[in-house]
């Protein structure tokens, strides 16, 4: 078999292109450098005075981190695939004979960013370039809430209780090697589905009600572009209302309504809202035991057409990179979280780059 040449490479490469790479998409359009400064911050990495092999690094390795959540990859199945794939090597600036971070290299350098609380640095470094290319916060905003998977654990009556009351149970006290793989921030709720209908053409009278383990992803987004402007990360059985006074409302929008559904509808909520500016269009909830009033159920259907423009981003974060907590522990759900919601961003700043670029 004849050895590969370099315009063999390229022509490969050229093919790639034409097929539509997204990752030489991202390059074009996403400044990764402008990271660096955050990540260098967050690794606090010596001069290298003392010897020893460099790091890689810092923007290649975050790149890598962009690869791994665009494609829902574990870390040694990144490390195969960036030796594997072409279009991979390219987007991380490698070529054929350099060196290749391993599974393990992968895991500590997130390990570093997560322990460092770098990725609220690193998304609020990529919305100021959003804001900076003209896509400023406008038209109001739109807060959501989604369910995201993770191991299931198997724990004991006893040791739930003791979880949830804050403590860790006494049988795992003095083993760091249990502690290590039992998450004792994900939280087990009820998902409730609509019913579907049956065979015979009737409707069950109530809806399904499926156990969920895991987290909980909260966001705002801006009504005008879409993309994510706050989020925040809870674990499952969290309420999403209460979120709405943590942080989750963007002051800086253009427009003061916020769309939300029922889960967000209170007294502490609206008062809340009102004291700071914002304008609540928030779905009303249907009075206990009576029919709901025709003019509420007119209000919610209208705002429903704008506040459905949400479901776009979990769908996207689920189907398209197929959001899932593969780690222990909520500050490392966060850090996995956190660049779903990044890439989420970059992928939606790619879409009206090329909407914009179109005639």
């Amino acid at each position: 078999m004849k050895q590969p040449g370099f315009f063999d490479v390229e022509e490969r490469l050229s093919r790639l292109s034409g097929l539509g790479d997204q990752l030489e998409a991202f390059s074009r359009t996403v400044d990764f450098e402008a990271f660096r400064p955050d990540l260098d911050k967050a690794l606090a990495y010596s001069d290298g005075s003392k010897g020893g092999r460099p790091p890689f690094d810092p923007v290649l390795m975050f790149k890598i981190l962009v690869i791994q959540t665009l494609n829902n990859l574990s870390d040694e199945r990144t490390e195969y695939l960036i030796n594997d794939r072409l279009s991979f090597m390219r987007f991380l600036g490698l070529g054929l004979s350099d060196r290749v971070p391993d599974a393990k290299t992968v895991w500590l350098y997130q390990k570093r960013l997560t322990q460092a609380g770098a990725i609220d640095w690193l998304f609020n470094r990529f919305d100021a370039t959003l804001r900076n290319a003209g896509y400023l916060p406008m038209s109001g905003q739109i807060l959501d809430a989604t369910l995201v998977a993770a191991p299931k654990q198997r724990n004991t009556n006893a040791e739930k209780a003791d979880l949830r009351a804050g403590r860790i149970p006494e049988d795992w006290q003095g083993k760091p090697a249990k502690l290590s793989h039992k998450d004792r921030h994900a939280r087990w709720t009820l998902k409730f589905t609509k019913a579907k209908r049956q065979d015979d053409g009737t409707m069950p009278s109530s809806d399904l009600a499926i156990p969920f383990f895991g987290y909980k992803s909260h966001v705002s987004i801006d009504r005008k572009y879409r993309f994510i402007r706050k989020w925040k990360t809870t674990h499952a059985a969290a309420s999403d209302g209460a979120r709405l006074r943590e942080g989750l409302l963007d002051k800086t929008n253009t427009a003061s309504s916020v769309w939300a559904d029922t889960a967000y509808r209170s007294k502490a909520n609206e008062d809340f809202m009102e004291k700071q500016g914002f304008v609540s269009k928030v779905h009303r909830k249907k009075p206990h035991l009576k029919p709901m009033p025709r003019h509420i159920q007119k209000s919610n259907a209208g705002k429903s057409v704008i506040r459905s423009r949400v479901e776009h981003v979990f769908a996207d974060q689920k189907s398209q990179t197929g959001l899932f907590v593969r780690t222990v522990g909520i500050s490392r759900a966060t850090m996995r979280i956190g660049l779903a919601n990044i890439v989420y961003n970059m992928r939606r700043l790619l879409f009206l780059e090329r909407l914009n670029a179109s005639p």
